[in-house]
């Protein structure tokens, strides 16, 4: 091996083309084994023995086999981690930084707009009951009285309308917003880490999580995994939202507790759920979710596929930022922005591209 090492740790979708831009700029490309992808296995050994002597690594998610910091010690020379998705809750964030590696992410519209518009088809499906009609007509049953829930805007009859909270309002949750535009919806939002002014520009109004949860009768969550969003809505927290009220997680799976928001729908508590993103993937089979038939609509962490998207876009953006840091340069899609200082000192201006 001649050139500068960049490992492709989970490949996905990369094209040719992508991959011919590396080689030309003087990387070699070591693939990984899909395998290390899969739920149950524990490949850390194999993938340290490959991140060995990399400057640049990448890849989709790998969270059953997460990028330790034994595996980015294994090489010194490592300068970027590169995710093809916006979630990098699969890497020690703190590792890298302390080791002055830049994690970037892709926060692509193709992945992003996907999952808004799952998140409206789970909105919509739920409060319209459309399993509970479907599996009546299955069930050889004919308009039986599932009272569906309209989006009119409040009325003088005393008809309070729908109120949607979205916990994060980034991307993904603003897109939510303007797809919920012209249902005259009231929209309330939780998000400590944006101004003002992008609620605005959402239409939704800024309010405490308490308060959010109090006065929703639709919870979706659309945060990243962190330590303070890591089960944000457990029993305390069901316990504050209204009597029928439904959650949506089409962000990750252990933002919620799965064990609390079903057993909340089997007390009546909660209305329902729509929850793409699961605490353990595939999820098992003995999930209380699974006795709760129609209550809950679930999608196998496949929000973000589109055809003509998957992917691709992020790989391409990836592979960019790979290139900017290996020429000594600084990506704008960095995730962990504190370690850019120490990065520079290290890396910066220093390329090590032919």
């Amino acid at each position: 091996m001649s050139g500068q090492k960049v490992f492709i740790f989970a490949p996905r979708e990369e094209p040719q083309e992508v991959l011919d831009r590396l080689e030309k700029s003087g990387c070699d490309v070591v693939i990984g084994n899909t395998d290390w992808q899969l739920p149950g296995g524990d490949y850390e050994g194999e993938i340290v023995d490959n991140a060995r002597e990399s400057v640049a690594m990448c890849g989709t998610s790998i969270r059953n086999t997460p990028i330790s910091r034994r595996i980015m010690e294994a090489s010194q020379r490592l300068r970027i981690i590169a995710k093809y998705t916006v979630g990098v809750d699969d890497i020690d964030i703190p590792a890298a930084t302390d080791l002055g590696i830049m994690v970037c992410h892709a926060p692509t519209e193709s992945n992003c707009f996907g999952v808004a518009e799952t998140t409206m088809m789970m909105i919509l499906a739920l409060l319209k009951k459309a399993m509970e009609r479907d599996a009546d007509i299955r069930a050889g049953m004919w308009r039986e009285p599932h009272h569906a829930t309209t989006f009119l805007a409040p009325r003088a009859d005393g008809y309070e309308g729908v109120t949607i909270g979205l916990v994060g309002l980034g991307r993904i949750a603003t897109r939510v917003a303007q797809l919920l535009a012209p249902w005259r919806v009231r929209i309330l939002a939780y998000d400590p880490h944006i101004p003002p002014a992008r609620f605005l520009l959402a239409n939704a109004k800024q309010v405490d999580y308490d308060a959010l949860l109090r006065e929703s009768d639709v919870v979706s969550f659309h945060v990243v995994l962190t330590d303070e969003t890591r089960f944000m809505l457990q029993a305390e927290q069901i316990a504050k939202m209204k009597k029928g009220a439904f959650v949506i997680n089409t962000a990750r799976g252990k933002v919620i507790s799965e064990a609390d928001v079903a057993a909340a729908i089997e007390s009546g508590h909660l209305g329902g759920a729509g929850i793409d993103a699961f605490e353990i993937e595939p999820l098992p089979m003995d999930s209380p979710l699974r006795k709760l038939g129609t209550k809950v609509l679930m999608s196998p962490h496949s929000a973000s596929f589109n055809y003509g998207g998957e992917l691709r876009e992020g790989v391409a953006w990836a592979h960019r930022s790979i290139l900017t840091a290996l020429s000594g340069g600084v990506p704008d899609n960095v995730y962990n922005t504190e370690v850019i200082p120490k990065w520079r000192d290290r890396f910066g201006g220093v390329s090590v591209l032919d």
